[in-house]
């Protein structure tokens, strides 16, 4: 392929903390003739600035990263760079996290169990300028905004608000309250006063109760 040729692929940028991911997307994405990976991250302060650099025109990020939340990374790319596109990969089931998603700035929200073709052709659906949901998803919500019906019963996580999540998502990896606040640039008395919104919600009665559910939640993806 010439040099020519390879400057008119549209450039992807993948943040994903799991090295064997981001291997896989790039060469699928790589084997496509329009398309090309301009770079890679596995942590929110890394993507930041690597998008900085590598100026993409689409950046796929996953829910849950290493030490940060990939739903304050796409405000946060959203508001450094308005016009960057993005489209969450993810293990977190489309019904629970698709449409918080979409509030914070995704154009599209694709499940990791999809196919190949079907990841290859959401990128290309973001890049036309299209948003990108599954059929039911996209019933849901047409039901849910267009016929004035609700979308079913929310979970207790699906109830916390996009910086509960943050924290609730770093619980489950491990991380200490003050890490927490570290992470997200908040005191340490707000991550404490976060945690306890999170237990009422979630009917937990303790903070290691909290914990195991933090990392239940993590490692499976589900919202119970």
């Amino acid at each position: 392929m010439t040099p020519e040729a390879d400057n008119e692929k549209r450039k992807v940028f993948i943040v994903d903390d799991h090295p064997l991911v981001r291997e896989w997307l790039t060469n699928l994405i790589n084997q496509q003739p329009d398309l090309n990976v301009c770079g890679e991250a596995a942590a929110a302060a890394e993507a930041i600035q690597a998008v900085a650099v590598s100026k993409p025109a689409v950046a796929i990020v996953d829910i849950s990263l290493r030490d940060s939340s990939g739903i304050e990374l796409i405000k946060d790319l959203k508001q450094s760079y308005p016009g960057l596109l993005v489209l969450v990969l993810s293990m977190h089931e489309e019904l629970h996290y698709a449409e918080r998603a979409l509030r914070a700035g995704a154009k599209g929200y694709i499940m990791k169990r999809e196919t190949t073709k079907r990841v290859v052709e959401a990128i290309r659906t973001v890049l036309a300028g299209k948003f990108y949901l599954s059929e039911a998803m996209e019933q849901l919500i047409t039901t849910q905004f267009v016929e004035g019906k609700t979308l079913p019963a929310l979970s207790p996580v699906e109830q916390l608000t996009d910086r509960e999540l943050a924290v609730f998502d770093l619980l489950g990896q491990g991380l200490g309250t003050r890490r927490i606040a570290e992470t997200l640039r908040i005191s340490i008395k707000t991550v404490q006063a976060y945690c306890a919104r999170i237990k009422e919600k979630l009917n937990l009665s303790s903070a290691t109760e909290l914990v195991r559910e933090a990392i239940r939640h993590n490692e499976t993806g589900d919202a119970k």
